[in-house]
């Protein structure tokens, strides 16, 4: 990206040889000067590329090459920005291998110093592509929410309309609804038995928005971890406590679903995401502290499209409206809770 005074008064006037040192050392690892850069791989000069939109979530557990594929092809070959709060620097040479692009930059936004950055915030705007790495969702809702850099994904996401992505944690926050894992990772077993353990602590859209999921809440590491029971949970909490009845939508591990700028979604990668559905007339009968769960309604309590995964991408499903009859490639399946336990059935 293009060095310039006006934005970056941290660097001295010896940035105007950065661009011909980087032709000759185009994997130098860090660009002094930058705040939060802990990896730069590529062209420094900025480049505005033409951009679609489009959002990427994935499991966690590993790249999902066709999905970074999808995203860079959707991003025209510009810059890309790959966020994280834990100095997870691996992903730029992951990128930079698998299509052509001006550059990709890791930033590393351990607080909200950083986060409240004008150059931090800077380099983030002017990305064709944005990728979220995993870690822990809790420090990006404690370090980035309400800041310049929260300003400025939603910037790309809404306005810019440039491709973004998140894995894992970064997945988590992609969501309209999300659930922060403050304290600890919640249990399947144990919040089905208690849905309101202290650790479903849930959060309703004051981050991120993303196109399409102001009503969904994700989650990851899916059948890799069981967390389908803990995912029903947060979706019962959510209509109790705030009658909004939520969609899921939930990848497994190495595994993406990728959302288009028309709301269609496709997987990618090597197992199964699900698409969850509730029903305003279909609510969970009980749903209290200390008490096992039960959201019965004769084993029909939530409709779950099920759509396995390819290299290639498979499936369709429609993410703008969760319109059954625009779905295809996967397979329909009843889920409910009887007495704390989260049964599932084929239709």
């Amino acid at each position: 990206m293009k060095i310039n005074q006006l934005f970056f008064p941290l660097i001295t006037a010896t940035a105007t040889c950065f661009s011909a040192c980087y032709q000759s050392a185009p994997k130098m690892p860090v660009i002094p000067g930058r705040p939060a850069s802990i990896g730069f791989i590529g062209d420094t000069a900025d480049v505005s590329t033409p951009v679609k939109g489009g959002v990427v979530l994935i499991g966690g557990g590993g790249n999902v090459d066709g999905a970074f594929q999808w995203m860079l092809s959707r991003s025209g070959g510009g810059d890309v920005v790959v966020l994280t709060a834990s100095g997870n620097g691996g992903y730029n040479a992951d990128i930079d291998s698998l299509g052509k692009v001006n550059s990709v930059e890791t930033l590393n936004i351990t607080n909200r110093e950083l986060a409240n950055n004008d150059t931090v915030a800077y380099l983030i705007r002017h990305a064709e592509m944005l990728f979220i790495a995993g870690g822990d969702q809790s420090r990006y809702m404690q370090q980035w929410r309400g800041t310049k850099v929260d300003a400025a994904i939603n910037y790309l996401l809404q306005e810019k309309k440039v491709p973004v992505g998140g894995t894992s944690a970064g997945c988590a926050i992609l969501s309209g609804w999300y659930y922060s894992g403050e304290g600890g990772s919640a249990v399947s077993n144990a919040v089905l038995a208690n849905p309101y353990d202290s650790l479903v602590k849930l959060y309703n859209n004051d981050f991120l928005h993303a196109p399409y999921l102001q009503q969904v809440i994700s989650d990851q590491h899916y059948l890799k971890r069981h967390r389908e029971g803990r995912h029903v949970t947060f979706m019962s909490r959510i209509i109790k406590d705030n009658a909004v009845f939520p969609r899921g939508i939930a990848p497994d591990e190495k595994t993406a679903v990728c959302i288009d700028e028309n709301g269609m979604a496709t997987v990618y990668g090597v197992s199964k995401a699900c698409f969850i559905m509730t029903d305003s007339l279909k609510k969970p009968e009980l749903c209290e502290k200390g008490h096992p769960l039960e959201w019965n309604h004769a084993g029909q309590a939530l409709k779950v499209y099920e759509i396995p995964a390819s290299a290639s991408g498979n499936g369709s499903f429609s993410v703008a409206d969760f319109d059954p009859a625009k779905a295809s490639g996967g397979s329909w399946y009843w889920w409910w809770v009887e007495k704390g336990q989260l049964k599932k059935k084929a239709i």
